[in-house]
């Protein structure tokens, strides 16, 4: 069976970089698909624009999601995954550099499942991506696709 995907929802090309660094230096070995926007990231995720036709009862295994995005912002993101049946339970995890306890708080009230400030220096940043692969990938139980319907 093939690894589940992982969506990197990022813009800046140093920290979509410094991820997929990290992500290899941990071994996950899981494809990662990247958006560079947050209208993008809905495309991938609802199989619509450049991705329709893409499967979309074959979602990632997690959404690592920054805040700051051109053209809608994270918050949006996940406030429309959350109002979507077949996205509302898909593992989400901000990863950011803000620590405003105004966006923590934001983020957690629109349902995300973690809220992760992005260190600075890379070797915590690598440790950070490990414990994030660690749980989400390997000891974290998804409810599955049926469960995802609302039904």
């Amino acid at each position: 069976m093939k690894e589940p995907v992982i969506l990197l929802v990022e813009d800046n090309p140093d920290d979509e970089a410094l991820t997929m660094r990290a992500l290899k230096k941990n071994n996950i070995s899981n494809e990662i698909v990247v958006a560079r926007d947050g209208v993008e990231a809905l495309d991938y995720l609802f199989a619509t624009g450049r991705h329709a036709g893409r499967e979309i009862g074959i979602q990632p295994a997690v959404v690592l999601l920054d805040l700051k995005l051109p053209k809608l912002d994270g918050f949006e993101v996940l406030r429309k995954l959350r109002a979507d049946p077949r996205t509302r339970l898909l593992p989400v995890v901000i990863l950011t550099s803000s620590k405003e306890q105004q966006d923590i708080a934001e983020g957690y009230g629109l349902g995300a499942n973690s809220y992760v400030r992005k260190p600075v220096d890379f070797l915590r940043f690598v440790e950070a991506v490990r414990q994030l692969g660690l749980y989400w990938l390997v000891l974290n139980e998804s409810p599955g696709p049926d469960s995802q319907s609302g039904a």
